[in-house]
């Protein structure tokens, strides 16, 4: 195998497929990249079976072939290179030859046939969606993905598609995180997607060089699924397990509504949190009145208090307490001026949703806290 490319092109997407790449495998081609030369074209491919990354460049192919090199080792030299072009060789013996301005490295290759193969996903029943559309549902979802491996189904995003709406949920113990929107697809699927995918996936579309308007074709198979973004393809394993029957936990009906700037809240809740540390940590309490929303905290150093103007249905005051940043997290991702809280009382979940339509919904669970 032997091909000549740009050096700040190359260098571009080995730091993109490295993302796929082992740390410390017993199996060393997992920690390395296949490169593939065929027809004016190299494909490079990494994968450490869960998450893989493919995409191809146009480089001037001199002898076809397949050879696996150390990801990290070789994204560092083509980052050093003092060239604009680089040109990799290997010969059968598996040495590899990286060649730029006056700079030589020889390195010891991996035989191509080490390199797992891929799953194949049929996309016999798949769905596409523009790009900025999924971009923004996983963003205002994937904030309440669980962090632990308690219920390891929960450390992803639901993707539920039924009668053409899809659905993306995430949720954490603590709270939920909902994001709705009409696509094409008449299909039905169901799968959860791991985080960490989601955030492979929010990291690599400004690398994409995505024009204006296109779309994300996503296809699902049993265990995988991929995501062909641009030029890049994005394989991943699923997640199994029984998830979470969210819609149980969305409270039908709410007796109280209120209207709210959503940064004139976002504003109140930082600034009576600035008492609030990892060391000292304290709820915010906000008590809502018809036309006023009053919020303190309290902690060892002090206290806190704010208040801000909003409309609501109440005839008496209702005080409900909440962790701050969980509250803050939600009211970040609604990209809405003004939003709509609806309470049960004081213990029951607080339900966030867009003054008009339904394409998300938020909530977070109170904070039980003792009487003053």
């Amino acid at each position: 195998m032997k091909f000549k490319c740009g050096k700040l092109k190359l260098a571009g997407i080995l730091t993109n497929v490295q993302k796929a790449v082992a740390q410390r495998s017993p199996i060393p081609a997992l920690e390395g990249v296949l490169i593939t030369c065929q027809n004016n074209t190299a494909t490079l491919c990494s994968y450490n079976n869960e998450l893989g990354i493919t995409t191809s460049m146009e480089a001037n192919i001199q002898n076809e072939g397949k050879i696996v090199i150390n990801a990290h080792l070789l994204t560092e030299i083509i980052k050093k290179l003092p060239s604009d072009t680089v040109e990799i060789e290997s010969t059968e013996n598996l040495t590899v030859h990286i060649r730029g301005g006056q700079s030589n490295f020889e390195l010891v290759g991996i035989d191509s046939k080490e390199f797992p193969t891929l799953p194949n996903i049929p996309e016999s029943e798949s769905l596409s969606i523009p790009v900025d559309t999924l971009k923004s549902m996983i963003k205002q979802t994937i904030f309440a993905v669980a962090d632990t491996d308690s219920k390891p189904v929960h450390t992803g995003t639901l993707f539920e598609l039924k009668d053409k709406l899809l659905t993306l949920v995430s949720v954490d113990g603590y709270r939920l995180a909902l994001r709705s929107e009409i696509v094409e697809e008449d299909i039905e699927l169901k799968f959860v997607v791991p985080g960490k995918t989601l955030k492979e996936i929010l990291r690599l579309i400004p690398q994409c060089d995505i024009e204006e308007g296109e779309s994300i074709r996503i296809a699902a198979g049993m265990r995988h699924i991929i995501f062909n973004v641009g030029k890049y393809s994005i394989i991943s394993r699923l997640l199994e397990g029984e998830f979470l029957d969210y819609r149980a936990t969305i409270p039908e009906k709410s007796e109280v509504k209120v209207k709210i700037s959503t940064i004139k809240l976002i504003s109140s809740i930082e600034r009576v949190s600035l008492l609030i540390s990892d060391r000292l940590k304290s709820p915010v309490r906000c008590t809502f009145s018809q036309n006023s929303a009053y919020l303190s905290c309290t902690t060892l150093v002090g206290k806190s208090s704010d208040e801000i103007p909003c409309s609501s249905n109440l005839t008496e005051d209702l005080e409900i307490a909440f962790n701050n940043k969980y509250m803050l997290d939600a009211l970040k991702n609604t990209d809405a001026d003004e939003i709509e809280i609806h309470l049960n009382g004081s213990l029951s979940p607080i339900k966030i949703v867009p003054k008009e339509g339904k394409e998300f919904l938020f909530l977070v669970l109170p904070v039980r806290v003792k009487a003053d």
